[in-house]
């Protein structure tokens, strides 16, 4: 189980359940959001990463069963616990066969039950976990019908995650560690980076951690909108106040007060607009377009745009003052041909992810696929490799490796090319032909050890020599796992 996992408590607000989810806070390294609406939980369940929900039946916020039935496919490992009472109008077996829940709780809680129980269960979801992983390294038994004609066993890369947003690099480790220092600040954030990088999931990931994440997070793409528009959705209107004003708007900024508005491709504001946002940012002041009063109201901008502002800033199509203020923090989101070392933990998370939608049992992915992802550049970058997994997983069939032949055609006509010596930072040191080949081996081989932490099946396997052939080879060049050879 992780230090803090993540609980959804989905119920109308009454004082029992609201007891018991302040015990969980209370009792354990637990993070409980609660939402009353479906379309709330739904909104958590998709932005967050959440372990484990407990919902009531119940609940006048929506159809908690169907809601809950869903989740057995967009979100299989989430645990599901379900809270019913005598009254209920559907019959209990019937509602825990189709949400296929781990247990359910009686109301009145009690407060003690429920610590027990989610201890338990999130328990029983770490076995099971590291039961598929070791099924998955031990490939199940070789005698397993599934595993006919399958290609060479990728090994597992272990991932992290900011939320939604899964990594393995070290350059995205280095992000996620500032995006988690300035989401327990109350400064502006700017976020950076060219599209489908993952922008929006580091804002979302950044308000669920922030001080904020009890409030609601709202959402506007400012791409493409004529002003009087964009000035409607952000800061609301007065009925009549412009053609086809029918009724009073209340707008994001104040509907999300207490919460995060975040504001995407922020480049493509006119210098109008931009006024009249710094005028927020400065004074936190709200003006409905057809309203004679000002509102102050309490919200967090995170803002972000797949051109770099500063560069924007020089040319005068943005306003410096404004660029300044909405950068408290900076976070700039690299290209994922920037970061090789992400794919293979990408595509693991999105086979599991489209498999589990599409109903599909995919039994891994082929290293030859991996290296071809590793080969294209990605100019749509995680969206584009999610795409592609997507459409993988949908043409494969069950029980099947994903290889070559499940590839667009695209990406099928490449072929993952090797990276030169010089690339490696590899070179031929020596007089002779003989002392110069003799050179590099030796530091191919230091390079493969290393690059693989001095696992010697693993190296072996990359440099296409047997487990004594490598020995044979660290003998003779003297290497050890601190890298030292003669010189």
């Amino acid at each position: 189980m992780s230090v803090e996992s993540t609980i959804l408590f989905f119920a109308d607000p009454d004082a029992p359940q609201s007891a018991a989810a302040e015990a969980l806070v209370a009792g354990s390294d637990y993070r409980v959001i609660q939402a009353t609406r479906e379309s709330e939980a739904a909104d958590v369940v998709r932005d967050a990463h959440v372990d484990l929900v407990i919902a009531d039946v119940d609940c006048r916020g929506g159809d908690v069963v169907g809601f809950l039935s869903r989740l057995r496919f967009t979100h299989p490992y989430l645990v599901r616990i379900l809270l019913v009472g005598d009254d209920r109008a559907m019959p209990l077996g019937d509602a825990l066969s189709r949400t296929a829940a781990y247990q359910y709780l009686t109301k009145p809680l009690q407060s003690d039950q429920v610590c027990l129980v989610v201890k338990r269960a999130l328990e029983t979801r770490e076995l099971a976990r590291r039961h598929r992983l070791l099924a998955r390294e031990l490939k199940i038994g070789e005698d397993s019908t599934f595993f006919h004609d399958k290609p060479e066993h990728r090994t597992r890369v272990e991932a992290s995650s900011f939320e939604r947003l899964v990594y393995a690099s070290e350059a995205m480790s280095e992000l996620c560690n500032l995006a988690r220092e300035a989401a327990r600040t109350e400064l502006p954030i700017l976020i950076e980076g060219e599209t489908g990088t993952g922008k929006e999931l580091l804002a979302r990931a950044l308000h669920f951690h922030s001080r904020r994440s009890s409030s609601p997070l709202m959402t506007q793409n400012c791409g493409g909108i004529r002003d009087e528009l964009l000035h409607s959705e952000l800061f609301g209107h007065r009925r009549g106040a412009f053609t086809g004003a029918v009724s009073d708007r209340l707008g994001l900024f104040r509907a999300a007060d207490g919460g995060t508005v975040f504001l995407d491709e922020i480049s493509e504001i006119s210098p109008s607009f931009q006024v009249s946002l710094l005028r927020f940012l400065q004074e936190g002041e709200v003006k409905p377009l057809g309203a004679d009063q000002t509102m102050v109201c309490n919200v967090r901008i995170i803002a972000a745009s797949n051109r770099p502002l500063r560069r924007l800033v020089k040319t005068g199509a943005f306003r410096e003052d404004l660029y300044f203020r909405l950068k408290g923090f900076e976070l700039d989101v690299p290209p994922l041909r920037a970061r090789p070392a992400d794919i293979p933990a990408l595509t693991e998370f999105f086979v599991a992810k489209h498999g589990g939608l599409l109903g599909s049992r995919v039994l891994g992915v082929a290293n030859d696929v991996i290296e071809t992802f590793k080969a294209y550049s990605f100019p749509g970058n995680v969206r584009e490799l999610e795409n592609e997994i997507r459409r993988m997983v949908a043409v494969a069939k069950d029980g099947e490796y994903l290889t070559r032949r499940h590839l667009s055609p695209e990406l099928a006509k490449l072929r993952a090319v090797a990276p030169p010596a010089a690339q490696l930072g590899l070179k031929a040191d020596g007089k002779t032909l003989k002392e110069m080949v003799e050179s590099l081996e030796q530091q191919l081989v230091l390079h493969t050890l290393e690059k693989q932490r001095w696992n010697q099946s693993r190296a072996a396997k990359e440099l296409g020599l047997s487990r004594v052939g490598l020995a044979n080879k660290i003998r003779r060049y003297a290497l050890d796992e601190k890298g030292r050879h003669p010189d």
